[in-house]
This record gives C-alpha cells, sequence and structure tokens, in this order.
C-alpha cells in the first residue's frame, strides 16, 4: 500500500508541478495574442478615420469643381450666345 500511496503522491506532485506553470503559461499567451489583436483593431480604426477625412476632403473638393464647372459653363453659354449674335 505504501508504493502505491507515494507513486499516487508523485504523480499528484508531477501533474501540479506541470500543470501550474502550464496554465500560467496558456495565461499568457491568450493575453499577450488579445494585446496584439487590440493593437491591430486600433490601427485600423486610425486608418479608417483617415479614410474618412480623405473621403469627406474628395466631397468637398467635388462640389467645389461642380461650382466652378456650373460658372464656367454659364461662361461658354455667354460666349455662344454672343457669337449667335454678332454671326
Amino acid at each position: 500500500m505504501t508504493d502505491l500511496a507515494t507513486t499516487a503522491n508523485s504523480l499528484a506532485a508531477i501533474a501540479i508541478s506541470v500543470g501550474i506553470p502550464l496554465v500560467i503559461c496558456a495565461a499568457v499567451a491568450v493575453i499577450v495574442a488579445a494585446y496584439f489583436r487590440l493593437q491591430a483593431h486600433r490601427a485600423d480604426a486610425v486608418a479608417m478615420a483617415e479614410y474618412r477625412k480623405l473621403a469627406e476632403e474628395a466631397v468637398a473638393n467635388q462640389r467645389e469643381l461642380r461650382t466652378e464647372l456650373g460658372k464656367l459653363t454659364a461662361k461658354v453659354d455667354a460666349v455662344e450666345k454672343l457669337m449667335r449674335d454678332v454671326g
């Protein structure tokens, strides 16, 4: 009986001495993975904010160009009318 109890105790001691560091390493690995995933999401958010800003600037520039195009169209129409009146 003593040998069986000693073997059981040594197996329990081995399981504990291997299990606890294994659990700690797994927890550290999960924490590190979550940290890097968070950093990736932050980088994506920054890139998306820059993209939104660029898109807003593009829309503003497009509005300005449409305004300028409208003015040019009015001037071309005036020149065409003048040429019809003269010719």
